[in-house]
This record gives structure tokens, C-alpha cells and sequence, in this order.
């Protein structure tokens, strides 16, 4: 049997499990590890193929793509619905999305619609998010696994002991974090508020959670107020190393470099731009025609999408997210029509993680 030969990483083979175990030809398909042997007359079956991160990889549109958007979209209408999507969901999920955006901007439509179900397709500190926002609606995620590492990296002991240290201390939690994080936080930020936000805090003592490499940036423009910074950070961000932005510069030098404060230090520095993802889009349809984009991948089809005519690069290897990634269109139907992985949060803590997200949301104004 002429056969071809695929490497997926291990979101990407789980994917194409899900996906074969109903289909009459799983038996003409074989595994060897995380390389998948597709006969040759079913390669047809896929459009699209992409490079992400060290290995190629399938991106698994099938042709019954078209048939699942229907599905999508009956369902929507059925149960009231509406999916809102990260810009670091598969490219086929943010098609399919009502609403697109950035953490605080998927935050405040989670909170300004009336659909009675919200589909997440994000990782699980969005949809605890936009739990505690609703407690009165469901709010479903596609994969369960779906997590951001970054989104626990504090230690409560930490907050305690500076808390004693510093009677007026403000703990600032950027909004990538989990539900009990923001409960003994005064405020959450995103990473296109956390300057405007930190500036309008009373309190001189501030820290920063979970992330280092925001709580620098913030802090290099806020000189004034002392902000302690904790030791955490986005594995995606901080794996983009200095080399790898001058190599990208190098191969294309008339391109704009616009990165994402979440990246680190001397990442930042290389950049015409920093600002949050929704920023960086605004900033792409301004003036230049090539960018390069230090930021994860998925950003790709918005950008490409509002302007076709530019050119975007990114540092090689690609910044991929994997919980990002679990978001796929088979486990988007799957929560629509299972409603099995609902978000439940005790009501206590709900209530205290709720206080500082709502400051955020009045604080922004």
C-alpha cells in the first residue's frame, strides 16, 4: 500500500484519533508512534497543511468541514449559544465564532450578551472568567484539559507574607489566572490595561502576579510605585529568545516588529511595538506592509484576514500554544451538543474572585 507519512504532537494525534474512530477506514490507517501512515488516495482528505513549532503537523480540515458549521450553527440557534474564540484558537474555531478577542475583550462580551450558553474556546481561566461574570448562565469549554501553566505560578504563601510586609500593599493578578488567585487579588488587569490601571491604584506598594515579564513592562513605565514582581511567566512567551527575533529581523529587516509584553526583557527590547494582542492587530492595519509578529501563532488569520495585502512573519520556531490548540472544531460541536464540560464555581469563592475582576472592569473605563 503506497503510503504517506505525518508527524503530530500529541494534541494533533489525540485530534486525529477522535477523529478516525468513526470513519470506515481506520483499519487502512496506521500508527507508528505520533507518525500517522495515511493511504494515498485518502490525502485528499486534507486541504491544509502547516508548519508549527519544530515538527509538521496536520491541520485537519476535512471535507465534511462545511457540514460541521451547519452543525455549529444549528445548535448555536437551539440552545441560545454563543462561542467566543481567543485569537489563539485554530484557525477553523475563530471562523466559526461570534465573538474573537483578546482576554478582556472576550470578558466584556461574556458579560454584555444575553445568550444563555457561552462556549469558551479558550483555556480554563477564561471560561472560570466568564463564569464568575455569569453565574447564571452556562458556560461550556470544548476541552477540559485546556489550561494555561502561567495561570497558577504563585505561591498564596507569597502574597501572605508581603501583605504583613507592606500594610498598603495592592495585589495586582493579571486576568491569566486561575479563580482562587483572583480571590485574594484587589484587582485584575489584562495586558492592554495593566499600565492605566496600576497608575490609577492608591496604593504606592504593588504586586504584580503571575507574570514577571508584563509586571516589567508595567513597572518600567510606572517608575514611581514600588512593584514587586513575581517569578512567573508564559512558557510560550519566554521560549522566544533574542537570537530568534534578530534572526527573524534579519531575514526580513524592512518589517515592523510589534511582540507581546508577556515576552521577555531583551525580546521587548528588539521591538518598534509592545502591546496586547488586540493592540498589535490595531497597530497592523495602520502604516507598513511587512511585520513581524513576537507573539503566538494563531494571531496569523486576523491579522492575514483584515489585511490581505501585508505580509506577517513570526520567529522560527513557531510560539504555539497547546491548550490553545485543544480547541478543536470536533470538541466545539461535541460541548454544544453535550453540554458536559460545564464550569462550576463554588458561590463563596466566586463572589471574592468576582470583586476584583468587576474593579478591573470599572477601572478601565
Amino acid at each position: 500500500m503506497n503510503l504517506k507519512k505525518w508527524r503530530l504532537n500529541d494534541v494533533r494525534y489525540q485530534e486525529f484519533k477522535e477523529m478516525t474512530l468513526s470513519r470506515s477506514w481506520v483499519k487502512d490507517t496506521a500508527a507508528e508512534g505520533h507518525f500517522i501512515f495515511l493511504p494515498k488516495n485518502l490525502t485528499d482528505n486534507l486541504t491544509d497543511v502547516k508548519p508549527w513549532n519544530i515538527m509538521c503537523e496536520i491541520t485537519l480540515f476535512w471535507k465534511d468541514l462545511p457540514s460541521m458549521k451547519e452543525k455549529i450553527e444549528r445548535l448555536k440557534k437551539e440552545k441560545h449559544a454563543v462561542i467566543l474564540a481567543h485569537y489563539y484558537a485554530p484557525e477553523e474555531v475563530q471562523q466559526v465564532a461570534d465573538f474573537v478577542g483578546d482576554s478582556y475583550a472576550l470578558a466584556k462580551a461574556a458579560k454584555e450578551t444575553s445568550a444563555e450558553v457561552l462556549v469558551f474556546c479558550g483555556v480554563e481561566f477564561m471560561g472560570e472568567s466568564a463564569k464568575l461574570l455569569n453565574p447564571q448562565k452556562t458556560v461550556l469549554m470544548p476541552s477540559y484539559t485546556a489550561d494555561c501553566p502561567m495561570a497558577h505560578m504563585v505561591q498564596e504563601e507569597k502574597i501572605a507574607e508581603l501583605r504583613k510586609q507592606y500594610p498598603d500593599l495592592a495585589v495586582v493578578c493579571y486576568i491569566n489566572s486561575t479563580a482562587r488567585l483572583k480571590a485574594l487579588s484587589d484587582v485584575c488587569v489584562t495586558s492592554s490595561n495593566a499600565v492605566k490601571i496600576v497608575k490609577r491604584m492608591e496604593s504606592q506598594n504593588i504586586f504584580f502576579i503571575p507574570d514577571r515579564n508584563l509586571g516589567a513592562f508595567v513597572k518600567a513605565q510606572i517608575p514611581e510605585k514600588n512593584i514587586i514582581l513575581n517569578d512567573g511567566c508564559c512558557p510560550i512567551h519566554a521560549a522566544i529568545t533574542e537570537q530568534q527575533v534578530r534572526e527573524a529581523k534579519q531575514a526580513h529587516p524592512n518589517a515592523i516588529v510589534l511582540a507581546h509584553p508577556e515576552c521577555e526583557p531583551n525580546v521587548l527590547a528588539l521591538a518598534d511595538r509592545i502591546g496586547s494582542t488586540s493592540e498589535i492587530l490595531a497597530w497592523a492595519e495602520g502604516e507598513g506592509e511587512e511585520f513581524l509578529i513576537v507573539t503566538e501563532e494563531g494571531v496569523r488569520f486576523p491579522l492575514q484576514n483584515k489585511n490581505p495585502k501585508k505580509q506577517f512573519y513570526f520567529p522560527k520556531p513557531y510560539p504555539v500554544c497547546p491548550g490553545m490548540k485543544e480547541n478543536t472544531m470536533q470538541r466545539l460541536c461535541a460541548a454544544l451538543e453535550s453540554e458536559k464540560v460545564g464550569v462550576e464555581i463554588a458561590e463563596d469563592l466566586r463572589k471574592r474572585a468576582l470583586l476584583p475582576l468587576e474593579r478591573m472592569l470599572e477601572l478601565a473605563k
